[in-house]
């Protein structure tokens, strides 16, 4: 595979831009195992795989077991995810999928029993991050395998 293009020398205010709306969700006071299970689980919906070279390398960095990862695609079917893990991640595929689906009430209400407004403000904006770096990465073809956990 073969970049097209470095999106960050080309476009650095764009850059420094998502990384602005990164910093937020990174900050936001939602659990770090949770945010990797979330940017994950959509990174493997929209097929990124540099984002799921990092964020899987991340999230076992920080303490993530291989079993829950390797699991991820489907966590409906097993037991290991809280039931906040998977109203999050419930609307993290209804985020990424938006198009088919139109995220209904009934989801809604289902997520907020396990996060409070705010929280639901930064899960939904560590979706919409995790989304646009999916599709600035396979947009350009974003090698990956190099990343490395700080």
């Amino acid at each position: 595979m073969k970049p097209r293009l470095n999106y960050s020398e080309v476009a650095p205010k764009a850059l420094t831009a998502m990384l602005g709306l990164e910093r937020y969700a990174a900050n936001s006071g939602l659990e770090y195992s949770l945010y990797e299970l979330v940017k994950t689980r959509a990174s493997q919906i929209n097929g990124c795989a540099y984002c799921l070279d990092m964020h899987t390398k991340d999230a076992r960095k920080a303490g993530e077991t291989e079993q829950r990862l390797y699991a991820l695609s489907a966590w409906k079917e097993t037991p290991f995810y809280t039931e906040r893990e998977r109203a999050a991640l419930a609307w993290t595929e209804a985020l990424t999928l938006i198009s088919g689906n139109n995220v209904p009430d009934s989801l809604y209400e289902a997520t907020s029993k396990y996060f409070d407004e705010g929280e639901m403000v930064a899960l939904t904006m560590a979706i919409i991050a995790i989304n646009g770096w999916n599709r600035l990465a396979i947009s350009f073809r974003t090698v990956p395998g190099s990343y490395e956990p700080q």
